[in-house]
């Protein structure tokens, strides 16, 4: 394991990368995703494990392996790192397992695009990245949750874990491919900096996750319409488990003529973005 160091670091999830976004698409928003961490005055650390060693920070090389050959890596969340360490396997890690990792080498900040949730319909289908938010001490800067989960219970889910959920420069719930939900939040804040001083609060009092939700920028916004009946048609057949994101995320792509994938793309970077302002105040 890598050890923790005094540089503000922010954690970036690698499964965006294997399993998120096709060739190369997903090898360019990987260099994009590191560069707009360092453009903050931060250091980038995507994680993954490879060949069952877990990785706090990519080189170059093995960031093309990982997006031109995905297949290879598994998805991986916090549940199921240890099978992947005692068997020397390689794997992308999920919300809940890049939290861990990041966590276990003294990383505070880790940005992504949307956290899992609780999933449509009425299957129980809910997703590890909830529990890890509740019991990992870590601030997760996202779009909110991913837009093909369902927006309601998963954030009265995140309130019953006790995950603290603050908007940035918005008081609604925000649903990734578009900014506003309706479901409105009860903290908020304006400069992202502010973030770093409520965690410090937070976690003298005992409390762990803090979900930051940042707005998908306004400009690569899609028409929540447009999305809505998108989504409608991509969970029809849809699989559930481990195997449903990455399914509907690549029949959303389709759907939306890859209109998606730029939207997935211009959420993460900012998210990005906003997370190297965070662990540059933290310190």
């Amino acid at each position: 394991m890598t050890t923790p160091v005094s540089t503000p670091r922010v954690a970036l999830e690698s499964t965006i990368i294997a399993h998120g976004l096709p060739w190369p698409d997903n090898l360019a928003i990987g260099r994009e995703l590191e560069a707009a961490v360092r453009a903050g005055g931060a250091t980038p650390a995507t994680i993954a494990i490879v060949d069952g060693v877990p990785r706090i920070g990519l080189d170059d090389a093995t960031l093309e392996a990982l997006a031109r050959d995905g297949a290879r890596f598994a998805k991986a969340s916090a549940i199921d790192l240890a099978m992947h360490v005692a068997r020397k396997t390689s794997a992308a890690t999920t919300v809940s397992a890049t939290a861990r990792l990041a966590h276990d080498a003294g990383i505070r900040v880790f940005a992504t695009g949307g956290i899992g949730g609780v999933h449509r319909g009425e299957a129980g289908d809910v997703s590890h990245d909830l529990y890890a938010l509740a019991t990992i001490p870590i601030v997760v800067v996202s779009a909110g949750a991913k837009a093909i989960l369902d927006l309601p219970r998963t954030l009265e889910m995140l309130e019953t874990l006790g995950v603290l959920v603050v908007g940035v420069g918005t008081d609604e719930f925000p649903a990734f491919y578009t900014r506003s939900s309706g479901l409105k939040l009860e903290h908020h804040v304006d400069d992202p900096a502010e973030l770093a001083t409520i965690a410090r609060a937070h976690w003298a009092h005992g409390g762990r996750g803090i979900l930051a939700c940042n707005p998908i920028p306004t400009a690569a916004a899609l028409d929540p319409a447009m999305i809505d009946d998108a989504i409608a048609r991509a969970l029809v057949g849809a699989p559930s488990g481990k195997r449903a994101t990455p399914y509907l995320l690549a029949k959303l792509a389709e759907v939306t003529g890859g209109a998606s994938i730029r939207a997935n793309r211009a959420l993460a970077l900012h998210n990005a973005a906003v997370g190297a302002c965070v662990a540059v105040a933290y310190g």
